[in-house]
Parts: structure tokens; sequence; C-alpha cells
């Protein structure tokens, strides 16, 4: 036992390269500093940090990185050595990202709205303004280029070292040459880190291992998807070019000819690249702990299209050798984003890892950590980053797969809907086969598969990649047509559907929602579910089955969010959890018509009288018995029937020849996500951590009267911002994918959190989260959308059928 490891701490962070180290550092800022321990196996930054390029970017679509990368520039251009004393050779260079397409330049257009939302010095620039500050590039066939001027880069090992030096300061004990050897939880609770030189107990544990990371969470029985790929960048020899410089010239992000990013390294020139043609995996199975400063021999064959195109893009790199050669792992992710949160199933297991661009996204992410364990929540929507948005299908072999296809992806255009396709499916309904036969295009959630939208007249799914509308929002308005004016049925299998049961089952269920639990048999309510910190943490539809069992519905996303909420029993509690998502398959149907397809097949009294609006029934369609929840996320007449796998197609087919008769149409989760806009009805991208229950204008779906975890922070202070509900002046082509900045007397105000063109009222809707000055009905605003300020409003009720009468009517005659 060594005299510098205690045997206890609340907080022991695995792993000392940037993601640890820089939560050890937020974890100090946040109070725990003196209650963290921090491992290495080696030296700080040994693993994959050393050997990064150390660039970093304003240029995001994301909004949430966004708000990271401009906390990162911030504290790599001043704050932190200003704190630390320690020099961190930030060089602030700017960037240009280039276009030589128009589906580039309408990638640049939104990324300067979100941009505008979040306050960046961005600006849209054409050939010959990047060719002053950057006379050396070669710029034929660019059209342009968003030149962000505060970008820059860093030395990955000097800025890791002074967040060290910031988190000893605080408290924290970094402790190197301590391998971990394994990490187990003990009956308490408590976590158990071996160590090479000895054993170390604590409350919370943290994943930051690197490459070693899935293996680590191996020893706790943790499947933490992730690759080691290998990535290549080249310094050339001295660039005489370079030498009579007195600055430094912007970085360069050439996603189309390059694959990459080009920029000075001092005086020589420093070329990355990111092939898009056979990609390598190194360590699928086990990263040798031996493994320090570890590169590898370089593979030209690989890289060598796009080097040479580099060459010819800086023609004064094209005589010059190549001086250094940095082939080294790093690892990624499926979805290509980071696993920061909570690890699926077990409590105070956490993730920081998984992080491909650790120097340019790090810090941010590590303060949201920090915050979410400290104080219950981060403050930023970390659902892109949460290590629970994989399930159990992320097997090995499919994370290698998706890890391929995220490094091939690495500079293509992020197009909105773009449908990743290696590896699937995955998790095929029981009308996978049947709707893919008649056009279904489907997209992967949670592993499952569901219709997005139905091709027709030979149209490819590639047709739909574009910023602007195209012939795929033709087709999705003719689906929403069919369930406004006839019926539509829709594959909904992907719902998570949970089941909980037991003579303690509504006591224990009381205290987790917000609303009030429906007393009869057969009752439905909308309710949230939050944290400590009175953020929310997800929106379910609870059923009363039974006296003593309730079944919960949510979005497929927050599967396993869901069940580690219900894991909140106390000692003894007679409560039973059943995961009923893959054994119970789900259709809606939905649209005026929808009763008489429906009273076709069963014998059920379908009327107001028999079955009124939000309630459940058990009934049998088709010879089948399932359970019919008379509800609407299109706001019109319309069930759920979630239904035994094995007899769903039996019903889907009876429901289809019932419909015929009455022009039914399937359709997608587009046109859901058009018709809901239409009724104004928030969804997840609304309803995020970073809100509370009044921020997000849910109030309504909260009984002040009881007792929920979250009440106290629901009901304290006053809203930071509010929801809206506006109608924006539609140009017949874009419509904005959210994030868009909004003005109010041309100062920003908010951010779009969904937009989508509600092709019903023929007008482009969106929530926004406003500054709740700005958020009364009525109020007039702009939202930017593709660089371009548009009218907009604050509308106080939906677009379509505002008093929601429709959902409840009792005959087609009504609606005459």
């Amino acid at each position: 036992m060594v005299a510098d490891l205690p045997s206890h701490a609340r907080v022991v962070i695995v792993g000392g390269g940037v993601m640890g180290v820089g939560l050890a550092y937020h974890l100090g800022h946040e109070g725990w500093g003196a209650d963290t321990v921090l491992l290495e196996k080696a030296e700080l930054t040994s693993g994959s940090t050393w050997h990064a390029a150390g660039q970093i970017t304003h240029s995001t679509s994301s909004f949430s990185l966004g708000k990271c990368v401009d906390y990162n520039i911030g504290l790599y251009s001043g704050a932190l050595e200003a704190e630390t004393g320690q020099a961190v050779t930030w060089h602030g260079c700017g960037s240009f990202r280039l276009a030589y397409t128009e589906d580039e330049m309408d990638w640049l257009r939104h990324t300067l709205s979100v941009a505008r939302s979040l306050g960046f010095n961005i600006e849209l620039v054409g050939p010959e303004r990047i060719a002053a500050l950057h006379p050396y590039y070669n710029l034929e066939g660019v059209l342009g280029a968003l030149h962000t001027p505060d970008d820059g880069h860093v030395d990955p090992t000097n800025v890791t070292m002074a967040m060290a030096a910031g988190a000893r300061a605080k408290g924290v004990k970094i402790i190197r040459r301590c391998r971990a050897t394994n990490i187990t939880q003990s009956d308490s609770g408590e976590w158990v880190v071996e160590t090479e030189k000895g054993t170390i107990t604590c409350e919370h544990v943290v994943n930051a291992g690197g490459t070693y990371a899935r293996q680590m969470g191996e020893w706790s029985g943790l499947q933490l998807p992730m690759t080691s790929m290998t990535h290549h960048y080249f310094v050339t020899e001295p660039v005489p070019e370079f030498e009579a410089l007195d600055h430094e010239l912007p970085v360069i992000r050439d996603d189309k000819k390059v694959s990459g990013y080009i920029r000075m390294e001092q005086k020589r020139g420093l070329i990355g690249i990111y092939e898009k043609e056979n990609p390598n995996t190194v360590w699928e199975d086990h990263c040798p702990w031996e493994a320090e400063n570890e590169l590898f021999d370089a593979d030209y064959d690989r890289v060598m299209p796009w080097l040479e195109e580099s060459l010819n893009r800086m023609p004064i790199f094209a005589e010059l050798g190549i001086q250094r050669e940095v082939h080294g792992a790093i690892s990624h992710p499926p979805d290509g984003n980071p696993l920061i949160g909570p690890a699926p199933g077990v409590r105070n297991y956490w993730c920081c890892c998984g992080t491909q661009i650790g120097i340019g996204w790090g810090p941010g992410l590590t303060r949201e950590l920090a915050r979410w364990m400290v104080h219950g929540a981060a403050d930023i929507s970390m659902r892109d980053y949460d290590p629970r948005r994989f399930g159990s299908y992320a097997t090995k072999d499919w994370q290698v797969t998706k890890a391929k296809e995220d490094y091939c992806l690495r500079h293509e255009i992020p197009f909105p809907h773009f449908n990743r396709l290696a590896g699937r499916p995955v998790k095929p309904s029981p009308f996978y086969e049947r709707l893919k036969a008649k056009g279904a295009v489907h997209e992967e959630v949670y592993g499952h598969e569901r219709p997005r939208w139905f091709a027709k007249d030979g149209v490819t799914q590639e047709d739909h990649y574009s910023f602007r509308r195209s012939v795929v929002d033709d087709m999705v308005a003719a689906e929403v047509k069919s369930v406004r004016e006839a019926v539509g049925i829709m594959d909904i299998s992907a719902f998570t559907k949970v089941e909980v049961s037991g003579p303690e089952a509504e006591a224990f269920l009381d205290r987790l929602v917000a609303n009030r639990l429906p007393q009869k048999v057969g009752g439905i309510i909308l309710t949230h579910m939050l944290n400590r910190a009175g953020r929310i943490e997800l929106e379910t539809t609870v059923v009363r089955l039974a006296q003593d069992r309730f079944y919960l519905v949510c979005a497929a996303f927050f599967e396993q969010r869901l069940l580690d909420h219900l894991d909140h029993q106390r000692a003894g509690e007679d409560v039973t959890v059943t995961l009923r998502s893959n054994d119970w398959a789900a259709l809606t149907i939905n649209g005026p018509r929808a009763r008489d397809v429906l009273g076709a097949c069963t014998d059920a009294d379908l009327t107001n009288a028999g079955f009124r609006w939000m309630s459940a029934q058990e009934i049998t369609v088709a010879g089948v018995t399932l359970w019919a929840f008379r509800m609407s996320y299109a706001g019109e007449l319309g069930w759920e029937l979630h239904i035994p796998r094995d007899g769903a197609l039996q019903v889907y087919d009876a429901l289809w020849a019932a419909g015929e008769a009455h022009g039914i149409a399937d359709y997608g989760s587009f046109a859901m996500n058009a018709m809901r806009m239409e009724k104004g009805f928030k969804g997840a991208g609304e309803l995020t951590n970073e809100v509370t229950l009044p921020e997000a204008d849910v109030m309504r779906f909260v009984k002040a009267d009881k007792e929920y975890l979250g009440k106290e922070p629901t009901l304290a202070g006053t809203p930071r911002w509010l929801c809206a509900y506006l109608e924006i002046e539609p140009d017949g082509q874009i419509d904005g994918h959210g994030g868009e900045a909004v003005l109010l007397g041309g100062q920003v105000v908010g951010s779009t959190a969904s937009v989508a063109f509600g092709p019903t009222v023929g007008k482009v809707l969106a929530f926004a989260y406003l500054k709740p000055d700005a958020a009364q009905i009525g109020t007039a605003l702009e939202v930017v959308i593709h660089g371009q300020p548009r009218q907009a409003r604050v509308l106080g009720a939906p677009a379509y059928d505002p008093d929601s009468l429709l959902p409840r009517t009792d005959t087609v005659q009504e609606l005459a």
C-alpha cells in the first residue's frame, strides 16, 4: 500500500487524459475537489491526448456542442493560464471551413444561423476574403467559407497540465503510475477500485479510460460502445514562404477535397486526413496495458488520394518532404458522439470517454458532467452524449461496423436526418418487411427500425438529403393529408414499453411523477419524471391496466433512462419492473375514418360512450387480444394498439384490408412530426435536462398538492426562459432545422428547439426557448434561417384544430 493512495474518496477518476483531467478540474470548481482522486497508469496525456492536433472551431451546427466549444476557446485563450499561471500555448489564428457545392453552402448557412444564437464571431465569406487572409491556398472551385476568427489550436499536453494544476489547486489528488486493475460494486453500493498499488473505495467512479474505456467497462459488467480508430496527420519540412510571416495563417478545414484540415505548425505545414475508404481499427478486443505514447507506422496507401490533393491545394508544400508522421488511435463511438454521463443500469458509475475530439470538445463536456454529478443535472442538453442511448444490441461487432461508418462520415456534409445504414437492421419490428416492400424508408431509434416516410414513384432515400425542401416533403405532405382527411396507420413499435406492477406499484410511481396517476382502471395520463435538480428526465404516458399494474410508454431513446429512473425502490418495496419493448409491437391508427376501420375489425364499442377519450381497454382485434389506448399524437380521432408480437402482423393486415375502402395510407415519423407541430405538442427536442416544467410550459401536467422527485426546484425561482410556439414566414424552400437564433428588435432572445413545415396549415412552425418577455403571445420576432432573418410571431393556440375537438369526436358527421 503506497502512502499517497487514500483508502476512500467521494470520486475516483480513472484516466489522465484531457477528459479525465478536465473532469477533475471542473469537479474542483464545483466544490468536490478535496474529495476527488484521479488515477493514471502512466503519465498524464500519455494515451490519445498527447498526439492530438489540438484544433478547435466555432464552426458547429450543434447548439449544445457550440456552447461547449465557445467555453473551451475562452478557457484556452486566456482564462486557464490566468487562473493557473501555466502556459497553454494558444494559437488564435482563426479558421475557414470551405464549401465547393451549394449543399455545402447550405450547411454553412445553417451553421451561421446557429452560431448567431450563440453569439459567435462568425461570417460567411467569398473566395476573395479567403485569399486575402490565406494567400497560399488553391481556391479553385471554392464557393465560400465560414470564417471563425476566434478559433485556433492549442498544445494538448500544456492545456491538460494546466487543468491538472488547476485541479490540484482545488484539492484534487492526482496519482500517476498507478494502474487500475478492476472496478466492482460492493453490497453497500460503493465502488471498489483495485490498483497495482492498493485499493480505494468511493461513492462515484468515473471511466475516463480513453482507448481502454471499453475493456474497463467490462470489469463492471458494462458494455460501453466504442472502437479505436487510427488517424493520420503529417508535418512537413519548414516552408520557405512561412519564414517571413509575422502572423499565423488561419486553419483550413476542407471537407471535400482534403477530407481534413491544413494549418501551420510553427514554420512547417500540418496536414490531417480522415480517409473516406478502408478506415483502420486497432485493439478491437483489448488495448495492451503497456501501450504508452503509442503511434503506428504511417499507411500511405490508405491516405494517398487525399494527401495528394492536399499538396494540390497547398502547392507550396508540394516539393517538401514529410518530417513527422503521426498515426495514433482515437476512440470512436458508433454515432461519433462521446459517452458523457451515467453508465446504464448502475448507480454512480460515470462515463467520460469515447471522445474522438478531446481537445475541441473535452473541457466543455467535462464541465457539464461535473455539474451533472454534483447538482443532479447538466446545463446543456446531454441527449446526444448520454451513454444510455445505446442498448444491448450494441455488440462488439456492431460497434466496429458503426465506428468505421462514423469515421468515413467525419468530413461529409451532416445533412438533416442523415440515415446511417451500416449494421442494420438490428431490431426490426414484425411489420418491417411488409412496410419495406411498400416503400418504407426506415430510421434506427435505439436499435429499432421505424418508418420515416414511404417512397413512391421511384424516389430513393438519398433524394431527401438536403437542407432544402425536396420531393420527399411532397410525399410526407401526402401522408399527412391522408391522416387528416381519411385514415393513416403507423408502426410505433419502437416506443419504450415498461410495465410496473405489484402491491406497492402505485405508491412507488406516485413519488416519481409530477402528475397524479390515473385512479380508475383504463385511465391514461401524460406526465414527466424529473431529476433532483427539477430538470426534465423524460415524458411518459402512464396507463392503469389494473389496480396494481401500470404501463408506461415513452420515446425509444429513453428506454434505459426510464429503467434507471425506476431503480428508486425502497428496501423491501413490493414492486416489479418489466421491460415490454421487445415483447410487444404497436400501431397507431388516426384520422376521421379511424373508428370505421378499427370498428370493422373488433366487436368493442368504439363510441364516445363506450370508449372515452384518454382511456384504455383490452379488446380483441382480428382475433388478437390487445390493449387499445384512445389517444392521438396526430391530433385526430385515433387509437394506439399495443399488441403481442406474434399477433401484430395479423392485426395490421386486417386493419389495412378494412381501411382500403376509406383511403387508408401508411405514414412515418416525418409526417408524425409535422402533425405534432401543427398541434403544438412538445417533443423530446423541447423536453430536455436543460429545462424545468415551468420553463417548458407544461405545468398543466403537474399536480401541486402531491409530492414528487424534483418538486421543490420545480416550484422555486423564476423561469430563465420559456418555451414559445412560433409561426415563421415561409419562403417555400428552406424551413429551418433547430438551433436558429430568434431576434427581438435585432437582439438575440433565444433559439429554436424544433422547426417543421405544417402542410395542412401551410405554415412553418417552431418551438423556441426565449427570454420570458419575448415569449408573450402575439410578440413579433425574427428567426434567422440559413443566415437570413424571417418574420415570426408567438402563437397562443395550436395552428391546427386549436380547440382540440377532432380527437374527441363521436361520428364523422360531427366534422361536416
